[in-house]
């Protein structure tokens, strides 16, 4: 229960409704968006993560995020990773590198790797296939959560295949599961704003669709903060939801701020200003962590259908990583061995294992470490005294 002495009266009704396992609707999470009350708000989602996951843990997980190629066909206005064709920057890894980086992923106890790229515009599915089957044969028991939805709209334009010829021939060349990037937000009016030439909301929808359908999972994210309305914030959580009611297929829900890139070196400033018919995105505030805070725990209220949601320590850092644990996180996310996207726009935090486990357990939870279904993979010893609820949660898998 929320305690009445914190909660103003125009919430109450909506913060109850949520802790209750009752379904927001649209006006009333933008209600709650243009709302200051963080800490009604967050005490709320904290509730919901509570009576979610009542078990005394919190999960982590060890992967590396490996960027096979920085080469990329579209534009996006946020973005200080990228590197067009031909540019003196640009690069694909090449086997031998990719295998060496998850051999060292492996020897600090990762089981999974997240590959990503650009939209590069020359490289066939064939490549994508073999290198699959690359990592199969030599790591099988290592999970790829690769290539993002505009990744895959792009080798589908590119292969001139249907999506699902697509995507089942990835899923039997070894791919595992889908990380949720470039979803940004899914509003057709902001994605025309801050990017070019890269999938809208309904294609970025189709690929998670068609991916669940075959029987696929992946996670769903959200970038804000930056050229976005309260409302269409929403309108973004609420195209997830209704997917999820859909399929069913997402795991968990990440969200962070939007990271105003400190240099764009491949292109001048003057052609960075609205080069998609926006703003220079590098003169946009960065939105802080109260803003980070609220949206997280109010998409834990909404997403009532996401079972996870994972911290954005990468962009908010420690402290306010751990925070989030009280926002409406379950999980601190990955030891991101690597990261190499946000770290080019200027945001570099890193933290050790060992430090991961001890914002969990500052928190009052015991650190868990889990695969990418949200399944326990570590030992844990069960103390004889432990009761025999206690005992359950601690053997259980998480659900995702």
């Amino acid at each position: 229960m929320i305690s009445p002495a914190i909660v103003s009266s125009e919430l109450d009704d909506i913060l109850q409704k949520a802790v209750e396992g009752e379904r927001l609707t649209p006006d009333e999470g933008v209600t709650l968006l243009q709302s200051h009350d963080l800490t009604a708000i967050g005490q709320a989602a904290d509730a919901v993560t509570r009576r979610l996951h009542p078990e005394p843990f919190r999960t982590y997980n060890i992967d590396r995020n490996i960027n096979y190629s920085n080469v990329c066909a579209a534009v996006c206005d946020f973005c200080a990773f990228y590197r067009p064709v031909g540019h003196k920057e640009a690069y694909v890894l090449t086997e031998e590198v990719l295998h060496q980086k998850i051999q060292e992923t492996v020897d600090l106890g990762g089981d999974q790797i997240l590959l990503q790229g650009g939209l590069h515009p020359q490289l066939p599915l064939e490549w994508y296939e073999d290198l699959l089957r690359g990592f199969k044969d030599k790591f099988p028991q290592v999970n790829v959560h690769g290539f993002s939805p505009p990744e895959l709209w792009h080798f589908h334009k590119v292969a001139k295949l249907p999506l699902e010829t697509v995507l089942r021939r990835l899923m039997e060349a070894g791919l595992g599961s889908l990380p949720g990037g470039g979803g940004e937000i899914l509003v057709d009016r902001v994605r025309k704003q801050v990017t070019r030439g890269k999938v809208l909301t309904d294609g970025w929808l189709e690929v998670n669709r068609a991916w669940h359908e075959l029987g696929g999972r992946s996670s769903c994210t959200m970038m804000f903060g930056h050229v976005e309305t309260l409302e269409e914030r929403i309108e973004h959580l609420d195209r997830l939801r209704q997917l999820q009611d859909e399929t069913g297929g997402f795991t968990a829900f990440i969200c962070w701020t939007h990271q105003p890139p400190v240099q764009a070196p491949w292109f001048g400033r003057d052609a960075a200003q609205g080069r998609s018919g926006g703003v220079d995105m590098s003169q946009l505030p960065a939105a802080g962590a109260f803003e980070y805070l609220k949206t997280q725990a109010i998409a834990r209220l909404y997403l009532d259908n996401v079972r996870n949601v994972q911290s954005s320590w990468v962009t908010q850092g420690e402290k306010i990583g751990q925070m989030a644990l009280f926002f409406g996180a379950n999980d601190m996310g990955s030891l991101m061995i690597e990261e190499n996207v946000v770290a080019q726009a200027g945001t570099v935090f890193h933290l050790s294992l060992q430090t991961i486990r001890r914002c969990i357990a500052d928190a009052g939870y015991v650190p868990r470490q889990r695969n990418v279904h949200y399944e326990y993979i570590d030992e844990f010893p069960i103390p004889a005294e432990t009761d025999e609820e206690t005992a359950d949660a601690a053997t259980l898998p998480v659900l995702g």
